[in-house]
């Protein structure tokens, strides 16, 4: 591992940021023809996974069943060679269950009894917490401040996350029996909500063509932990022009219906707005995406295109909107024109 870190950093030094985003990019398309092996389409939906991982934030996948969520997930993390676990939300599941618990066991060398931390499937790079919805709030707040901090606190104790760390949560938009909705401060850990829709025709035929044969996939692996890190920082250090941080912010700014800037429209179908966080995560979205596609720095359109995903959670439709048939994203496609 340390020999591994070390080979790490003197590539880091030998190459410039220019050099880093040409490999970037040709990664990103090599990590997809690896994905297409498994998951057939859905390429807006990989661009704003890997957008998202680069820009530390975390996704909140919405689909009805069957869309492969969870398997786009697992290959996500194979591909990127990451350690993976996956957390089945229930109503019965505990905050320990999550982050880990304590256990009382023999300690060999005095003969007497000591508590020992078991690390929960938290304590992993990629964190697949399915149907999230289906637990209790208290169970929920667990995952609050491995998002935020990337620790855990137990007993007392803190613990620190591998790096990186990022959490993908699942949700199932059509089943609201036995669901307890997230509360917004949890969706707005969230960088990105992302909604799956179903596949084209023809994507469905070469769907039902590879997984009712013995076609098994072997999968590459493109990255790894540290050189993902890597291009972490990277990300950090894409300069942004000041044009381009005004638009994010004011677009932000026009969501919140007492601001003076937002339109009429905001007024009457919006509760809330957007908080600040919407503005960082619409820039940081905006230079993985630029990156990504070989540019060296974002434009108002990486901005335009990472605007729904970063929004729809954080904005609060009102009656009136629900009366005429009014959703988040409409008003937001509205700000955008």
């Amino acid at each position: 591992m340390a020999k591994r870190i070390e080979k790490t950093e003197s590539l880091k030094s030998k190459r410039s940021d220019v050099e880093a985003v040409r490999e970037l990019n040709e990664s990103f398309q090599s990590m997809r023809s690896e994905i297409a092996k498994v998951i057939i389409g859905q390429d807006t939906v990989i661009e704003q996974l890997f957008i998202s991982l680069l820009s530390r934030g975390h996704c909140l996948l919405v689909g009805v069943p069957g869309l492969a969520k969870t398997l786009l997930i697992k290959t996500l993390a194979d591909v990127l060679d990451l350690k993976f676990n996956r957390i089945q939300f229930t109503p019965d599941l505990m905050p320990s269950d999550i982050t880990g618990t304590e256990i009382i066991e023999e300690d060999k060398k005095s003969g007497g009894k000591v508590f020992k931390f078991v690390e929960g499937p938290v304590f992993a790079n990629i964190v697949l917490a399915d149907e999230i919805n289906r637990t209790p709030p208290k169970t929920q707040a667990a995952l609050l401040e491995s998002m935020q901090e990337h620790k855990v606190t137990a007993a007392g104790k803190t613990y620190t996350l591998d790096e990186p760390f990022f959490v993908l949560a699942t949700q199932n938009p059509i089943e609201q029996e036995g669901t307890y909705p997230l509360p917004e401060a949890q969706l707005d850990r969230f960088m990105f909500n992302l909604w799956l829709e179903y596949p084209s025709f023809e994507e469905e035929k070469q769907i039902v063509k590879s997984t009712t044969s013995q076609y098994s996939p072997k999968l590459k692996h493109i990255l790894n932990a540290d050189t993902i890190i890597d291009y972490q920082d990277l990300v950090r250090r894409v300069p942004v022009a000041d044009n381009v941080i005004d638009y994010a912010v004011s677009l932000v700014a026009k969501t919140r219906p007492k601001d003076s800037r937002s339109p009429q429209s905001v007024k009457d179908w919006l509760t809330w707005g957007a908080g600040p966080r919407a503005s960082q995560y619409l820039i940081l979205g905006a230079k993985a995406r630029s990156i990504l596609n070989g540019k060296y720095t974002p434009d108002i359109d990486d901005v335009r295109a990472v605007a729904i995903p970063v929004l729809r959670h954080r904005i609060i439709p009102n009656f009136n909107a629900e009366a005429d048939g009014i959703t988040a994203v409409q008003i937001i496609e509205n700000l955008l024109k």
